[in-house]
């Protein structure tokens, strides 16, 4: 698949079925995230994967529930990845403090795109969520305080077949040549 279609084809899905997705297809998504760039090769990331569903149904609906409902339908999903933002080099820090610019966020955006194109390439189906309930989901999984967990990524073999049409600005909204 050329790069081009890969990307049109990557969506965030929201229905999936219920199938459960190989361990070795998973371990080819977090591969794809361990080889992203990062700011001064910190790899300021740790991706805590459930795909027992007892334990991402526990999970989903500490992570969903109450006010973060709107992503409720993550229960569905038969594996939640939660991606843990750690501290990134002492480089990237001082970089990041005089740019204004937090690169692990940078970071781990680009790991879990990666991520998402590996999963989107082998028929499988991802949604962020950075709406979710974080104290709840650290003290379930004992992640210490001092740690932050920016993003939880769902996945799963999407339950409807096709791409949804995409609503996206033109080209000539969001560039233009300066020289």
């Amino acid at each position: 698949m050329e790069f081009l279609e890969l990307a049109r084809a990557r969506y965030s899905v929201r229905q999936y079925s219920p199938d459960p997705v190989p361990r070795t297809m998973i371990e080819k998504c977090i591969e794809a995230a361990r080889l992203a760039p990062s700011a001064c090769n910190s790899q300021p990331w740790h991706f805590l994967v459930s795909d027992i569903p007892e334990r991402t149904k526990e999970i989903a609906e500490i992570a969903f529930g109450g006010p973060y409902s709107m992503n409720s339908f993550a229960s569905k999903a038969p594996v939640i990845i939660t991606v843990v933002t750690e501290r990134s080099g002492y480089a990237a820090r001082m970089g990041g403090f005089f740019r204004g610019v937090q690169f692990s966020l940078i970071d781990i955006g680009i790991a879990c795109e990666h991520f998402s194109l590996q999963a989107t390439e082998m028929g499988l189906g991802t949604c962020w969520y950075g709406w979710f309930n974080e104290k709840g989901v650290k003290r379930l999984l004992d992640i210490p305080r001092d740690q932050k967990i920016d993003l939880m990524i769902s996945l799963g073999f999407p339950s409807k077949t096709g791409i949804p049409p995409k609503k996206r600005k033109t080209l000539e909204e969001i560039f233009r040549y300066i020289g």
